[in-house]
């Protein structure tokens, strides 16, 4: 019994989400990138292109392209996820050919088009994929691709088609204009995707090799409130035994804690990378996202 409601409160869930995020994908399409011509790659920039054409609406042609990406991925896909994106880009042309339409469509400045439709469209896409969803489309033909090779690189290939797209765009709609834009809307679209999904709790991972390595770690401790962790290392030319502190931080906080290690050991060396998430105490909870 508790299995089966915990099966209908998921199912509950992902349709929730599959809803609110189609709604505000479509509304990004209709009201700022179609509008201005704007094709920002995938499925849905073909089927701006094609409507451009012919006039078809765009929602039914996202189906009419889905359809036959999602038979063929049926077999190397599995049933359950070509039924749960079939569902999902139903949804999601119901909204576009339906729904939308009613909305007021913006005729301002492009450039802003491209800016607030890539908004509204990667979070409308981010709100979808919490769901675990997905809208089809060049998704299922990256994951077809890698099936049959496996050696490609995913945004390789994501990147191959939306150029391919974009370009055909440019053709269609006469003006290299249309192609920049749809680059930017494409852009603004990933970097909102990115941080509502792995949220804003962005930092660095900062490595210092010093012989101070204890003095540091206690001055970050206690001036910076951080965690550290000290690793065993030995030098690769003189053999010396020594810590290495490793530390995560906020962005804020590097430049605090580079300056913190200058100031105890000017010749300590510090390496410093960019993470694109921390969990844990200090950060985002450590949970199991469902």
């Amino acid at each position: 019994m508790e299995n089966r409601k915990g099966s209908v409160m998921g199912t509950i869930r992902w349709l929730s989400y599959d809803i609110a995020g189609a709604f505000l994908y479509a509304a990004g399409v209709h009201c700022f990138t179609s509008a201005h011509h704007i094709a920002p790659g995938g499925v849905t920039g073909i089927s701006i292109i094609i409507n451009y054409l012919t006039g078809i609406p765009i929602g039914i042609l996202v189906l009419l392209i889905n359809i036959p990406l999602l038979l063929i991925g049926l077999k190397f896909l599995g049933r359950r996820f070509t039924v749960r994106t079939l569902i999902s880009v139903a949804i999601l042309t119901f909204f576009l050919d339906y729904v939308v339409v009613k909305l007021p469509v913006y005729t301002g400045n492009t450039l802003l088009a491209s800016l607030f439709g890539g908004v509204v469209m990667g979070a409308g896409l981010a709100i979808v994929f919490m769901g675990g969803s997905t809208t089809g489309g060049t998704d299922i033909v990256t994951k077809l691709l890698l099936q049959k090779h496996p050696y490609l690189q995913m945004g390789r290939i994501i990147f191959i088609i939306d150029l391919i797209i974009i370009s055909a765009s440019t053709i269609v709609y006469k003006s290299i204009d249309s192609a920049l834009y749809a680059i930017i809307a494409m852009f603004t679209t990933a970097r909102v995707i990115d941080a509502l999904l792995y949220g804003l709790d962005i930092g660095k991972l900062v490595l210092v090799i010093s012989e101070k390595s204890d003095e540091i770690s206690q001055r970050i401790i206690h001036d910076l409130d951080r965690g550290v962790t000290l690793l065993k290392a030995a030098g690769g030319y003189s053999g010396k035994q020594q810590n290495v502190v490793m530390c995560a931080v906020r962005n804020s906080e590097y430049v605090k804690l580079k300056q913190l290690a200058h100031s105890i050991d000017p010749k300590s060396f510090v390496i410093v990378t960019s993470t694109s998430e921390v969990r844990g105490e200090g950060f985002k909870p450590i949970k199991e996202d469902n």
